[in-house]
């Protein structure tokens, strides 16, 4: 027969242990400014010798009325989404502002329709939700309106009422396909991210692609396509290719696909998608730059270390996190929400751009 289960201390136990109140306790917890670093330090090890872990969290939340999480809603699955340096840099930027004030981080991994199940939000135990880069009218969305949770926005989708900070992805683009028309390129194909058509992944018209559902994929393409416009070359003349995911083997088909119509230049909308193409480009016997150049756009670390390094459009994904975090913060504290913020980019020039042939 065994014994019966040994009661678990409580905040009281440790209260009665070192002669003060329950308040006291829960103040060197959940207060510590309001205690003496000596009173705290006494508190603690005297709970530690009781074998006290420190507040339910599930009665603090019910007490307190907050979840102490924020609720981190991405457009894709999490395999998909990690496979993306640029949102490993932004998150982690966002998590080092949010944490120390006692905010963990609670991801909500998207689906089909470019955000998290609406269920999925509504049932989330959380304070506050950050939208990334998810479609517009996702149905996540709408369940954070009905659940009048405050909501910080990276990139997109705009949301009245939100706080919002994103990249000026035209004047990314722009940048972009003018430093290849100035090098003389004239032969133009598209490597877009997911714009969630039916059926996803192929060939995308220019109508088909500028109704895409990501507000990113709009901008970059309208940059795109108004610079060349601008020179002279005909939109709907450019090969466009939409990429199911953000994998570099997602994106691999569709750059072989583009560079059967042999282009001299290749404008991606993402890093990931511009090394698929750089590596479907050597199997095929191609030299970048001199018989292919590429520009991508994040200028995530691979980059910098690809071979021939590559050209891209650089945006500050640290302190685009890092704003997001401050914003969270700021809602968190009962303010309203800031104008919204459009960080700067620059082009980055480097090896896989040169001049056409």
């Amino acid at each position: 027969m065994t014994g019966s289960r040994r009661r678990r201390p409580t905040l009281d136990d440790v209260a009665n242990a070192v002669g003060v109140s329950r308040a006291t306790v829960s103040n060197a917890y959940n207060r510590p400014d309001q205690l003496s670093a000596d009173l705290r330090n006494e508190v603690l090890r005297a709970a530690k010798r009781l074998g006290y872990a420190g507040p339910n969290p599930v009665a603090r939340s019910l007490a307190t009325r907050r979840a102490g999480a924020i609720a981190f809603m991405l457009d894709t699955g999490l395999s998909a989404a990690f496979s993306d340096p640029a949102l490993s840099i932004t998150l982690d930027a966002l998590a080092s502002r949010v944490d120390p004030e006692g905010h963990a981080l609670l991801l909500l991994p998207g689906g089909d329709d470019g955000g998290p199940r609406a269920d999925r939000v509504l049932a989330a135990q959380a304070d506050l939700a950050v939208a990334y880069s998810l479609a517009d009218n996702a149905p996540a969305l709408r369940a954070v309106r009905q659940r009048g949770l405050p909501l910080v926005v990276i990139d997109q989708p705009v949301v009245p009422g939100s706080a919002r900070v994103s990249t000026d992805d035209r004047g990314g683009a722009t940048a972009a396909a003018r430093h290849l028309l100035e090098l003389g390129h004239r032969r133009f194909a598209i490597l877009s991210a997911q714009c969630l058509s039916e059926p996803r992944g192929g060939p995308l018209t220019t109508a088909e692609a500028a109704a895409s559902r990501f507000r990113d994929n709009r901008e970059r393409l309208a940059g795109y396509l108004a610079t060349l416009a601008a020179w002279d070359i005909a939109p709907d003349s450019v090969p466009i290719w939409e990429v199911s995911g953000l994998s570099r083997e997602a994106a691999a088909p569709g750059a072989a696909r583009l560079l059967d119509r042999e282009p001299t230049a290749l404008l991606c909308m993402s890093d990931e998608l511009a090394l698929a193409a750089m590596a479907v480009a050597r199997q095929r016997g191609l030299r970048v730059p001199e018989d292919l150049s590429i520009v991508g756009f994040d200028d995530t670390p691979p980059a910098a270390w690809s071979d021939p390094p590559l050209t891209t459009v650089r945006q500050d994904l640290v302190r685009k996190g890092q704003l997001a975090g401050e914003l969270a913060l700021l809602l968190l504290a009962g303010q309203r929400a800031p104008k919204a913020t459009t960080l700067d980019v620059e082009l980055v020039v480097r090896g896989s751009t040169g001049p056409a042939k």
